[in-house]
Order: structure tokens, then C-alpha cells, then sequence
């Protein structure tokens, strides 16, 4: 990939989620070459509701960088987390809702999250050939 092409895209996506590709990428082409016969179909990315990451660009991204390598045609699919988190006041236990840390309970702010920060490369998939 050429140098403007990688400037248009990190651009247009924020550098963390561009590392994060980045890294799932990596892990397939890892994949593959452990694998000789074998060949990568399917990527499982496990991305909590929390997130700043945006599920489109992640998509948009894989599709990007993946252009033209043997990681072409895998599928990336996101399974979203729900959040959980814990209010710090009342220690009851909420889903946060529009990514908005207040406790319906009692109006506090505090809170411990349980669930939802999570981004992490699930499985990878692979087929005989």
C-alpha cells in the first residue's frame, strides 16, 4: 500500500481503530502461514458496547486493508457486548443507556464498568483446501 493511500485512510479513520485493524490483520496473515492447507474465512471480533470504536469504520477498514492480500475474502463479524456497569453509590448493577454513565437507581455518575470496553480478536475460522 502506498504511502498516500495510507495518509487518505488514516484520515478518514481514527488511529486507534486503524492499529486495531492493523493487528487483526496481522494475526490472519500469522494464520495463514501457520496454516499451510488451511485458509482463513471467517474472523470473529468481540467489540463492547462501550467502545469508541465505530463498527462501520472497522468494517470499512478490514475491507481497505485487506484489498488485494490472501485476507481478501475473509469475513469479518462483530459480536457487540452489552455494557454492565456497577454504581460506586448504591452498588446496584445497570446497562447504561446511550453509552451514559448515570445510575437510573440514584442519579449518580460513579460507577465501576463491568462489561462493554471489550475489543478482542474472538476466532478466526478456517477451511481445508
Amino acid at each position: 500500500m502506498g504511502h498516500l493511500a495510507l495518509l487518505i485512510i488514516i484520515e478518514k479513520w481514527s488511529m486507534r481503530e486503524l492499529q486495531i485493524i492493523h493487528s487483526i490483520f496481522d494475526q490472519v496473515l500469522r494464520k495463514v502461514q501457520e496454516d499451510g492447507d488451511n485458509r482463513v474465512t471467517r474472523l470473529q471480533l468481540a467489540l463492547g458496547a462501550l467502545s469508541e470504536l465505530n463498527p462501520v469504520s472497522i468494517q470499512n477498514q478490514w475491507r481497505s486493508i485487506s484489498k488485494g492480500t490472501h485476507a481478501e475474502q475473509v469475513q469479518l463479524h462483530l459480536r457487540l457486548i452489552s455494557a454492565e456497569v456497577q454504581c460506586m453509590a448504591c452498588f446496584r448493577k445497570y446497562h447504561p443507556a446511550d453509552k451514559k454513565i448515570l445510575c437510573p437507581h440514584c442519579g449518580s455518575f460513579g460507577a465501576k464498568i463491568l462489561t462493554g470496553e471489550e475489543c478482542y480478536l474472538e476466532a478466526i475460522e478456517t477451511k481445508h483446501e
